[in-house]
């Protein structure tokens, strides 16, 4: 969990997801994400940053799926994409995560454990990167859904087609895709489009392919197209995703 004062103009990268931050800044970041804050635009000589980290055996699993932790839980399975929180609920939790420092032992247990309930039901959480990235798996309780979903995230780097995942549900094209946007809220080229990105912006990160390589890796055959969408979607160019991921002084 990470809260940051007074660092406007900082760029923020949590998984694929990029962007640059207000005065305020407050997230829950769950286990193995790449995540980090950098300067930036940010010309502040007053930041201030508490971060907390927690094993995720703090909370066993079989104490979660208890009804009253029901939030909770929910919270902990968002914070693989990474979760920002409203500033409303920062104005409102922010004074206790700066005064949990100074409490120790058992008082401090209870008092994250405080915190987080707060947290998990407070209004306005959003998601950070894709889950196609994190390969977090998302339940739309439809069985003809998950097995598409699970088929593109296998064959995102093939040519899929509509005709396919159709098939793959037993059902015609247009019936297919009434159907997928219903359940997923998004229609099936932006999805497939989605996952590609994920993929593709972890190669940005963690390789050294050539963009050209990587658009080819991840499903797109054209450099162009795959240009302009990932521009389109991220705000910015794969090559400037790279060097902005790559080139930039970290402050925390």
């Amino acid at each position: 969990m990470n809260l940051i004062l007074q660092a406007s103009g900082a760029k923020r990268v949590v998984g694929d997801h990029m962007e640059q931050i207000e005065d305020m800044e407050l997230v829950f970041v769950g286990p193995n994400l790449p995540h980090g804050w950098f300067t930036d635009q940010c010309t502040s000589k007053n930041i201030h940053e508490v971060t907390i980290q927690f094993h995720k055996d703090l909370l066993d699993e079989k104490f979660l799926q208890k009804k009253q932790l029901s939030h909770l839980r929910a919270m902990f399975e968002k914070s693989g994409c990474g979760i920002k929180f409203s500033r409303e609920t920062i104005e409102r939790i922010s004074p206790r995560i700066i005064s949990l420092v100074s409490k120790t032992g058992f008082d401090s247990v209870l008092e994250l454990l405080s915190i987080l309930h707060d947290l998990s039901t407070s209004r306005d959480i959003r998601t950070l990167c894709a889950g196609s990235y994190q390969h977090v798996q998302i339940s739309y309780n439809s069985r003809r859904i998950e097995k598409v979903m699970a088929y593109l995230n296998k064959n995102f780097n093939k040519d899929v087609t509509l005709a396919e995942a159709a098939g793959l549900a037993s059902m015609t094209q247009v019936s297919f895709s009434r159907f997928f946007k219903t359940k997923t809220g998004h229609t099936f080229i932006d999805t497939l489009n989605e996952i590609r990105l994920g993929n593709a912006t972890r190669l940005l990160m963690e390789t050294s392919h050539g963009i050209a390589e990587i658009a080819y890796l991840c499903g797109f055959n054209n450099i162009s197209n795959f240009n302009r969408i990932f521009k389109k979607r991220k705000g910015c160019t794969p090559k400037e995703f790279r060097e902005d991921f790559s080139g930039t002084r970290i402050f925390i």
